[in-house]
């Protein structure tokens, strides 16, 4: 049996594919998974890589929600960092009062970008993540400033809608605790963190303690998947991301590389090693294959959710992936 399901899109942007193209197929992806009973569906934060597109999740929340009806919708996540407070508590409270109800907030305290790009969004350190947190809850709660604090009286408006859920993202367990404590949700990027999530989650359940937004704790384990009708089918797709992760490691963040120029591709034996690496950490094959896998990934860590990102070359081979995955 499998936990519910959802969707973490990146805007993957294939070769010969226009980037303003792979963003408005973002909606064909959150109408599906609405129809076929997805639980949320949540955009990710990244800067100056032509092969995503998801620069913008606020926007794209707010485009995503106005195109469907029920399902949450939220970012997975908005990295931190990158953003005053005050900003994002803002566009948060707007997206609530448009979407009751509808709306997820995410936080990370990765850059989701290359140094220049860091620099170029005036980012703020990662290592300042907790601080800047404590400062958005404030904007939500005033009464969070010292009476002297030069922010005590700034209002992030509209004022009248809470912030929507909040949920810490973590590749390596280090904020696991902290969203425990704050009674927080708490989601782990198993799609490419090779660190195990259940000590993770453990830690965040054992330091858990209840809040208004979450009476019990409540964890989503991320995991890429590539699902077809075939265990070939399935690797044939899956060619496209063991190219990209290869060339991303190497600072290369060009478009996906189509299923036929992947798998014509020479690796070295020292690059094939090293795409093993990601292949053990993404889910390929077909619906019994894939079910089985999720099913064990997510009884090893207890995670309550499952959250999907599938990035191939084809757009309707990637709808597709979620439809299969849906029988599983």
């Amino acid at each position: 049996m499998l936990p519910p399901l959802s969707v973490l899109d990146l805007a993957p942007v294939p070769g010969g594919t226009p980037p303003s193209v792979a963003v408005r197929r973002s909606v064909d992806l959150a109408r599906l998974a609405e129809r076929l009973g997805y639980v949320r569906y949540w955009f990710a934060e990244h800067h100056g890589m032509p092969s995503v597109a998801s620069s913008a999740p606020e926007i794209l929340i707010a485009h995503a929600a106005a195109a469907t009806q029920r399902i949450r919708v939220g970012s997975g996540g908005i990295m931190l960092p990158n953003h005053a407070p005050l900003r994002v508590a803002e566009a948060f409270r707007t997206l609530a009062a448009l979407h009751p109800g509808r709306i997820d907030l995410g936080l990370g305290r990765a850059p989701g970008a290359d140094p220049n790009a860091s620099r170029a969004l005036r980012a703020f350190d990662g290592e300042d993540f907790p601080h800047l947190v404590a400062e958005l809850l404030a904007f939500a709660a005033p009464e969070r400033f010292a009476d002297d604090h030069p922010f005590r009286n700034v209002r992030a408006m509209p004022d009248d809608v809470p912030l929507p859920p909040i949920w810490i993202l973590g590749s390596s367990g280090a904020s696991a605790a902290y969203a425990g404590k704050a009674g927080m949700g708490y989601s782990y990027a198993s799609h490419f963190s090779p660190s195990p999530a259940a000590p993770a989650f453990r830690a965040y359940r054992e330091h858990f303690t209840p809040s208004a937004q979450f009476a019990k704790p409540h964890t989503i384990l991320g995991a890429a998947v590539v699902c077809a009708e075939t265990t070939a089918r399935a690797r044939e797709l899956a060619a496209t991301m063991q190219l990209a992760w290869l060339r991303i490691r190497r600072g290369q963040f060009e478009p996906l590389p189509s299923p036929q120029e992947a798998l014509a591709y020479p690796y070295t034996p020292a690059e094939r090693e090293a795409v093993r690496g990601y292949e053990a950490l993404t889910v390929v094959g077909n619906v019994q294959e894939v079910r089985a896998r999720l099913a064990a990934m997510a009884a090893d860590c207890g995670a309550d959710e499952l959250m999907i990102v599938t990035n191939v070359y084809d757009h309707a081979a990637r709808l597709r992936s979620y439809e299969l995955l849906v029988q599983a």
